[in-house]
Parts: structure tokens; sequence; C-alpha cells
């Protein structure tokens, strides 16, 4: 009985839910779809109640409308996929039992499209539900030893005009002289520091605040071996076995997919502990390894193969870089399922908002699954 007991806080919350909430919703809303349950238990496994402080009403002006409320439509928005906000205003107001589940018991009480609007800039602002996910996933997750974490980013596409180039100086670059230099000459300056390097001696928070965000153009080669092409954003993951996402960070799209391996492998590490990280040949970079190395694990990256004699992998370590798969069906999972193909808000922080609600979702749904 004593065993029986100390569960682990996933396993207790699942039951609860599973043998307390769930009954008593049905015999008050009826009957729940899956979807209704998956929704539920996101909400459950979130508790985004924790996070709203800040949105409570401090007593001036007129009383805003419910951020809690709000925040879990924008879950019911990744649960359900729906495209665009105006589907989900209208799906809340013509289905009760998502109304009330969301937690307005009345369609009078649900607020206008604009007063979403205004919600989801705040909650973009505040990087809200990438918080909540980052919460989720230490306090669920964080007390089990992962064994590996795949990393690796996707193209997200846009609607808005991608950011011109800052302009170059008018000042020419003198040209190198060639041949030995002579003594009379002054040293050659040493060449500045790469952001890999700099990453290396920095913190979690510099580091992402050097990555480039702004919407670009970027190209990257699919799996068929032809380039692909468009303009938007990059999203960069760190993938836990079992599919569950750990990590995410939004970039350019121009931005090379090494950039991000260390932020990622910094943030990861504050929220699981992993042994292996596995990665593709973008990712084969002395400083990225080092980092490995430096955190305590065991970094399986693939040779470029422009390196000369390119070292492959070891029997076993050929079967763990399986593996890596992963992190390719969450980015799938994200695109055809939990709103990566229907980002309509314009911005770097709304689109990592959009997409950080999909993998809340899909981290909570990965997680159900390990105890099913």
């Amino acid at each position: 009985m004593q065993g029986k007991e100390q569960k682990a806080p996933l396993g207790a919350l699942w039951n609860s839910i599973q043998s307390w909430l769930f009954p008593e919703l049905e015999d008050e809303l009826g009957e729940l779809s899956k979807k209704h349950r998956l929704f539920i238990a996101v909400c459950e496994m979130s508790s985004p109640d924790e996070h709203m402080g800040r949105y409570r009403w401090c007593g001036i002006g007129c009383p805003p409308h419910g951020r809690l409320a709000m925040f879990k439509a924008f879950v019911a928005k990744a649960v359900w996929n729906f495209g665009t906000t105006r589907m989900l205003l209208d799906a809340i107001l013509h289905q009760p039992t998502l109304r009330r589940l969301c937690g307005w018991e009345s369609v009078g009480e649900v607020p206008s499209e604009s007063t979403f609007s205004r919600a989801f800039a705040e909650f973009s602002a505040d990087g809200l539900a990438q918080k909540v996910h980052g919460v989720m996933v230490k306090r669920l997750h964080g007390d089990k030893l992962v064994g590996h974490v795949s990393r690796d980013s996707t193209a997200i596409h846009a609607r808005e005009k991608a950011a011109h180039k800052p302009a170059e100086g008018e000042v020419p670059k003198q040209p190198r002289r060639r041949g030995r230099r002579r003594r009379s000459d002054p040293p050659a300056t040493p060449p500045e520091p790469t952001r890999l390097q700099r990453q290396l001696g920095r913190g979690l928070h510099e580091n992402i605040e050097e990555l480039p965000s702004a919407c670009s153009w970027g190209c990257k080669r699919n799996s068929r071996g032809r380039t692909e092409y468009w303009r938007g954003y990059k999203a960069h993951l760190d993938v836990a076995d079992g599919d569950i996402p750990i990590s995410f960070i939004l970039s350019a799209a121009s931005m090379h997919d090494s950039q991000a391996a260390i932020p990622l492998a910094q943030m990861s590490a504050e929220r699981i502990v992993n042994l292996y990280d596995l990665a593709d040949a973008a990712y084969d970079a002395r400083e990225i390894r080092q980092m490995s190395e430096r955190l305590g694990h065991v970094a399986l990256i693939d040779r470029n193969a422009r390196r000369a004699q390119p070292e492959g992998f070891s029997p076993a370590e050929a079967v763990r870089y399986r593996e890596r798969n992963s992190v390719e069906r969450v980015n799938s999972h994200l695109h055809d399922e939990h709103g990566g193909r229907h980002v309509r808000v314009r911005g770097a922080a709304k689109v990592a908002a959009h997409l950080s609600f999909g993998l809340l979702v899909i981290a909570a749904e990965q997680m159900l699954r390990m105890l099913l």
C-alpha cells in the first residue's frame, strides 16, 4: 500500500482526471468526445491558473475579461486545429460543451474577436504559452531520466513581408595583400569570434537575444534532396523519447540550424536530464559537441560530408541514432494537427505563441500516451 501511495506526479494526476473529473463533467455536460477529453487533460496538466496573477484586475478602470478562460480557448484552438480565431469563436458560441469547459456559462459572456486579439497580443508579449509549456515539462517529466533528445528545425510559412537586410557601409574593405607579411606591416588583427564561440561563454538569455527573429527568406534541402524556399521563420525543437517536445526556439528562416543548438541545449538542461544529444549533419560543429560534453551528454551528430574523411557511427551508436526520427514526427504532428500550417498572425512573438500552444498540446498528449 505504501508503494501505491507514492505515485509519480503525472500518474497521480491522470488517475484523478480519469476517475473523478471526467465522470463529474459528463454528469454535468453530457458525454465527452475524444477531443474534449484531451482538452481537459491539457488544461489540468498545464495548470494555466498558476500563471494568471499579472492579468487579474487591480481595481482601476473597467474589469477586463477573464484571461484564464481566453487562455483555455487558445488551447482549444490548438486541440481542434482551428485555422483562425474567428473559427474558434464560432465554435465556442455554437458548442455549449466547449464554451462551458473554457469557463463561460452563457453566450453573452464570450468576448468579442477584438478582445481575443488583444489578449493574444498580451500572451505573446509575455511569452506565456512558452512559460506554461516549460513549467509543465519540468514538473511532470523533469524527474525522469531521458535517454535521447533529438534536435532539428522545421519551416514555418508566414503571411508577412520579409524584413529588409541592413544596408552595407559605403567604405569598401581594403583588399588583402597576397604573400607573406612584411616586417614593417602591422600585425594582422585576430578574427572576431563566431556566434557559436560566443555562445559557449554566455547564458541562455543572452544567447537567445542574439538570434535573429525577423521574418526572412529561408531555404532547406528536403528528404528528396531538393532545395525548398519559403518566407517566414524556423522552429527549432528539442524532442525527448516518446515524441515529447521539451524546448522550442523561433528564429528567422535565414538562420542556420546550428546557431540554435547551444541555446536549445541550455534550455533543455534546465528542464530535464538526458544522456544523448542526437542531430543531423547540420549541427556538426566543435562548439556544439563541447556544449554537450559540458552538460554531461554524449553527442551523436552525423558528420558533415564536406569534411575530409567523415567518421561513421559504431553499430551501437547507429542504433541509437535512429531515435532521431522522433523530432521529425513531432514536426509533422505540429503541422498537420496543431496549427503549424495555419499561421495567420504576424511578428515573431505572436508566431512563437501560436506554435507554443500547439507544442503544449503535443507534449501533454504524448505524456499521456506513455501511461496508456
